[in-house]
Formats: C-alpha cells, structure tokens, sequence
C-alpha cells in the first residue's frame, strides 16, 4: 500500500514497512499460540524489526489498523518513537457496538464468509477511485488468509485507548485523513490531531480510508514538508 510513496520519499527518509505477522511475508499468526488476540503482538515484531535494523528511535506511523500499533508503541516504548504518522485512524477505545460489528466479522472470517475482490475494497476508497487501483487493493486484501482477518478484528476490538498517551506525547504528530475517508472520517481525525500538543493535520481532497494507496503525490508531499518542519 505504500509502494506509491517510496520514489518521493526515498531522497529524504528511509521508508521501512514490514509485513504483519499472518499479512504478506510476515511471520506465520500460528507462531503465536494460544494467546488472546492483541495488538502488542504486531507492535512487537515492530519493534523487533527496528531492533535488527539497529534503529533506536524512528518516526512510526500506520494507517488504520497500523496507526493502533503506532500508539501501541507509543504506549509502551515513547522512547523508541521519535514521531507519529496517524492517517485514516482514531485514538479511543472501540465502543461497544464497533466491538461487536468487529467480532462478528471475526466469527463470520472463522466461517470462511469473508469480502473478496471489489467488494472487499469498496467500503475504504473513494468513490472516485480508478478500476486499476480497486484491483489492486482487491489482489493485497485477497492475500490475506481468512484466519489472519478473524485475528485482527479481535485484537483491534480488544485495543485499549490510547488517548491519554497521546496527549502526554512530547513529539511531532501528522495526522493525515482522506476527505471521503467514512471509516474513520475527518471530524474523527480533527479530534485525534487536537488531542496531540504538536500535531499538525492534512486532509487530502478526494481521498477515502487507504490515503497513501489511492494518493501517494498528495500523501508523500504531507509527510516529506512534516519532516522538513519537525525534523
């Protein structure tokens, strides 16, 4: 998904993005065990990945799910975060309907009744968005093994909130949100950008809830001038 940032940012950054554990070429989800869902698992292997890259402290960011893991981190290691990238995410706790929608996706994902091809993508981009690009999203989100899917939807109804983390963080923050994004929509990422002392906030225009995927010029062009103020 952020394939399309890369040529513009690679001058300036070093753009690392591991595969989740169960997503792509990330570590097997069965390596886990038992365990209940949570998302300290990924911000784990996260944090691992930094470790054998020597990289002590980094500006860690995420879309939608991955913006949880970032505040995972933030949460447990504000050492190792030098700044924060949240786009298309949100700061609270699931309440209690978004909890249950979440894991009746899951049980639905353990019955093998999971969205495939455009429907899958449909509901996170905009309406604008090109046939080229749907199928793309579709071939990455139709990758992902059912059991993968069931997982995430548990640790992301399990997160805690991460709100008061956030407004104690003494680092940047951009907060990047599609104008069309209705899964986390901009009035959700106005008040994720309002609770960080130094948050800045972008809403790309026509843009829904995969920013980097379906605008990378406008995506790569927020991040590159936020590094170049704060860093």
């Amino acid at each position: 998904m952020f394939d399309g940032i890369r040529p513009a940012v690679a001058g300036r950054t070093r753009l690392l993005t591991p595969d989740l554990r169960g997503f792509g070429g990330g570590p097997p989800l069965a390596s886990v065990g038992a365990a209940a869902p949570d998302l300290t698992v990924f911000a784990d292997d996260v944090l691992a990945d930094l470790d054998a890259a020597g990289i002590e402290r980094a500006v860690v960011g995420g879309v939608s799910m991955g913006g949880y893991i970032a505040l995972n981190l933030l949460r447990r290691h504000p050492d190792r975060v030098a700044g924060l990238v949240l786009a298309d995410t949100r700061g609270g706790a699931d309440d209690d309907a978004a909890r249950e929608r979440r894991r009746a996706a899951a049980d639905r994902a353990d019955r093998g009744d999971i969205a495939a091809g455009p429907d899958a993508i449909a509901p996170l981009v905009a309406d604008t968005a090109s046939g080229l690009l749907r199928a793309d999203l579709a071939a990455i989100a139709g990758a992902v093994p059912a059991a993968t899917i069931a997982w995430g939807q548990r640790a992301m109804a399990a997160r805690p909130d991460s709100t008061a983390a956030l407004a104690a963080a003494t680092v940047p923050v951009l907060v990047v949100v599609g104008e069309k994004d209705t899964v986390t929509p901009p009035a959700v990422a106005r008040q994720l950008a309002s609770t960080a002392p130094e948050a800045e906030l972008v809403e790309l225009p026509g843009v829904g809830h995969l920013s980097p995927a379906e605008d990378p010029v406008g995506f790569a062009d927020a991040l590159i001038g936020w590094l170049s103020r704060r860093f």
